[in-house]
């Protein structure tokens, strides 16, 4: 970095408040969207456990084929919130609702035929994802259902991508903690059937995560209506907004190489998955639920790195290469804070959590086995989906590939299958696999933010 930058950032940083507050304010809602995310899937799992440790395990099966089925939508996702960032940055109103018209057009057409071909073909992806007998039918059926209502989630997941990256992070927040409190909702009517609904089981649990998402999606396109939003419907509809060859080719190149990171880190974790499934329905339903808590402590991560997008982007956006850096500063530090928190608190309370959704002695152990190497992925996974996010942010996406490829791709199932099969591990190898993906991670990302070569690349 040259001189000057660092000289401006050095009193910036030790000039007072005004960065953390301005992270603060872009992050919170996004963190709150991203814990009522996850904290929604571990009580959607909580539900369902009461129907038995084969149903956990079930909708555990889907869980990475849905995600594989999403890997397109998420590339797209990321170039949204990065383009219209950037364009924000750059005060060009028509360029960031351009991307936007472009990412709902392709989203519905490419979206209608996915969801086609994974209900089609349910059978034989949940056989391949390591069903046992006990849960191949639950697990299909859960499937089919999520799949077949896709659409609305993918719309509703483009439209608030496009609103963070205008900075308009409470949209996302409002829309995704309002569909999750549907979905629980649904879930207590229609697993056990409860105020005259009937008893569904698993088909009732994947109904009411459909219906949320039905909601979601009504209140993501009705954030568009407001004239003055800086992506709007209104503006696109009065400014003749038409698509052009130039959007189209900067979402593909930011989106081509985060799919293609997308599909070979679903390949990893699927790979991971199945290894666990192997090991028998008592052992998934163990993983299951800690990945539950992974999830949870992804989501602050998350949450931070959706304001690491943003504010990058913008900054360079205005040509601040020194701001884009002070800005992913802060957010890490913020992120290191919030990961020793939930260290503790997993390392505490890990036991309790396991005894929430199981009585069987033998998956309580498991389970507590397992939290207890999740204090130290805690600490590694937040920081580096922080850095991922900066880099992301500013276009940096053939770096991030090449990242994730090698850690989840490669670093993790062959870690995992060498403390889980070769050492007799078991479960527990598989998570100290995950530790290994991390420390890697964490290495390349925090190894490339500080090379500040990702404040000179351009979109």
């Amino acid at each position: 970095m040259p001189e000057n930058e660092k000289t401006r950032l050095q009193k910036f940083m030790g000039g007072g408040k005004q960065g953390y507050q301005i992270a603060f304010q872009m992050a919170w809602p996004a963190v709150m969207e991203s814990f009522f995310i996850a904290l929604a899937g571990m009580v959607d799992s909580l539900m369902v456990s009461s129907i038995g440790a084969y149903a956990v395990a079930a909708v555990g099966l889907t869980t990475q084929p849905k995600f594989i089925g999403l890997c397109i939508f998420i590339a797209m996702n990321v170039s949204i919130s990065a383009l219209v960032a950037r364009r924000r940055g750059e005060k060009d109103r028509i360029g960031a609702n351009q991307v936007l018209l472009m990412a709902l057009i392709f989203t519905v057409v490419v979206g209608i035929l996915i969801s086609i071909a994974a209900v089609v073909f349910a059978e034989p992806i949940i056989r391949f994802c390591g069903a046992n007998e006990d849960t191949q039918e639950s697990a299909v059926l859960y499937f089919r259902i999520i799949m077949g209502g896709m659409i609305f989630n993918i719309i509703s997941m483009a439209i608030n991508a496009s609103q963070r990256g205008a900075g308009n992070t409470k949209i996302a927040m409002r829309t995704n903690v309002t569909s999750n409190v549907v979905n629980m909702i649904g879930n207590y009517l229609l697993i056990q059937g409860h105020l005259g609904f009937p008893a569904m089981g698993i088909a009732g649990a994947a109904l009411a995560t459909v219906f949320g998402t039905v909601v979601a999606c009504i209140m993501s396109i009705c954030s568009l209506i407001p004239k003055d939003n800086f992506v709007s419907i209104p503006y696109i509809i009065k400014e003749r907004v038409r698509i052009t060859l130039e959007p189209a080719k900067n979402m593909a190149k930011i989106a081509s190489s985060v799919f293609i990171e997308q599909v070979f880190m679903r390949t990893g974790f699927l790979l991971v998955s199945i290894m666990a499934a192997r090991l028998g329905t008592s052992a998934y339903a163990a993983h299951q639920v800690a990945m539950n808590v992974m999830n949870l402590s992804f989501s602050f991560g998350d949450g931070m790195q959706v304001a690491a997008v943003a504010l990058c982007g913008r900054s360079l956006g205005e040509k601040r290469p020194d701001l884009a850096v002070m800005y992913g500063t802060i957010c890490q530090r913020i992120g290191n804070m919030i990961s020793i928190v939930l260290s503790i608190l997993y390392l505490l309370l890990g036991n309790w959590y396991f005894h929430l959704y199981f009585v069987e002695e033998d998956i309580i152990a498991m389970g507590a086995r397992i939290m207890q190497v999740m204090t130290v992925i805690v600490l590694l996974q937040i920081s580096q989906v922080i850095y991922m996010g900066c880099l992301r942010g500013a276009g940096d996406v053939v770096f991030t590939t090449c990242a994730s490829t090698l850690s989840i791709t490669i670093v993790r199932p062959s870690c995992a299958y060498l403390f889980c099969y070769v050492l007799e591990i078991g479960v527990v190898g598989i998570w100290l696999g995950i530790v290994c993906d991390q420390i890697v991670r964490v290495c390349l990302t925090n190894w490339r933010f500080k090379s500040g070569k990702w404040t000179k690349i351009k979109i």
